[in-house]
């Protein structure tokens, strides 16, 4: 069952494309990776499925709603987390999820629920300010889940954390997910991506430029063959589809030389800047 439904969703400034005729759909229960350099269009993208702004053409649903058309309907089934963190300083953890609850008409017992599920129970009365960075995400995405939405937009959730706090919010978003949530996510960290998509999209200048599963990308733009690194500090890179190299390869492994072997496989970055010219980060 198909969650997000897109067609053709284009979105122009100023006569300019910003957002140029996407068409995909997101499967029920899948972390859908939406990626691509600064200025490609992935927030533009997310404000028009998210209902705060409307496309210039196209048309697209979430968990059924129109997004034009039915937008109080598709505030109640998603949740919107955006790089900024917008968090309450001077209240304590409870207090900003409390006042977040009341908006949505949530009950209270809900917010010690979310608290123990991102694992902020123990520091739910220490004010906002005294949190780390790594804590303050944790409640962005608990207020984002308190009204138990079907389909979670995350906008660079693990950008500026050190590694272990990023970690802890990869676990959280799995485990969300493992409850039946889909999670549409934009990510500047391909390991990441490569990590937790089922698929991923490519964008580039306001358009998809590829869409698939990470390991078929790898395999369709990535070399075939072994890379070897030799004792005395030698790399070698054998091709499978050569059938000579079989030989070579069985007399190396043979002469004890080999201190490493390696598939040639692409990483999902290798395979971006060879279709954009570009690297993530950029």
């Amino acid at each position: 069952m198909n969650t997000i439904e897109v067609e053709g969703l284009s979105r122009t400034f100023n006569g300019k494309p910003v957002v140029n005729e996407l068409t995909f759909t997101v499967q029920e229960g899948e972390i859908f990776g939406f990626l691509g350099p600064n200025g490609a269009g992935k927030t533009t993208t997310i404000r028009m499925l998210t209902g705060q702004i409307h496309p210039t053409n196209g048309r697209a649903s979430i968990a059924g709603f129109d997004i034009v058309h039915q937008r109080q309907q598709l505030k109640c089934c998603i949740g919107v987390v955006f790089e900024e963190q917008n968090l309450y300083e001077r209240f304590n953890g409870w207090e900003n999820l409390a006042f977040s609850a009341s908006l949505y008409g949530v009950d209270s017992k809900r917010v010690a629920e979310v608290l123990e599920q991102v694992g902020l129970r123990e520091r739910a009365k220490d004010r906002v300010q005294k949190y780390s960075n790594g804590m303050r995400q944790r409640v962005v995405i608990a207020r984002a889940v308190l009204h138990k939405p079907r389909v979670l937009f995350l906008d660079e959730p693990t950008r500026g954390l050190d590694p272990i706090a990023a970690r802890e919010i990869r676990l959280m978003i799995t485990g969300l997910v493992d409850q039946g949530m889909t999670v549409f996510l934009t990510t500047h960290y391909m390991e990441e991506a490569e990590h937790l998509c089922r698929q991923v999209a490519f964008i580039n200048q306001g358009r998809i430029v590829a869409l698939d599963t990470p390991d078929r990308l790898k395999a369709s733009y990535g070399k075939r063959g072994i890379n070897l690194t030799l004792l005395d500090g030698t790399h070698v890179y054998i091709p499978f589809d050569e059938m000579k190299n079989g030989e070579r390869l069985g007399e190396l492994a043979a002469s004890g030389r080999i201190l490493t072997a390696h598939s040639a496989e692409a990483s999902l970055e290798d395979v971006f800047v060879q279709l954009t010219g570009r690297r993530l980060a950029e």
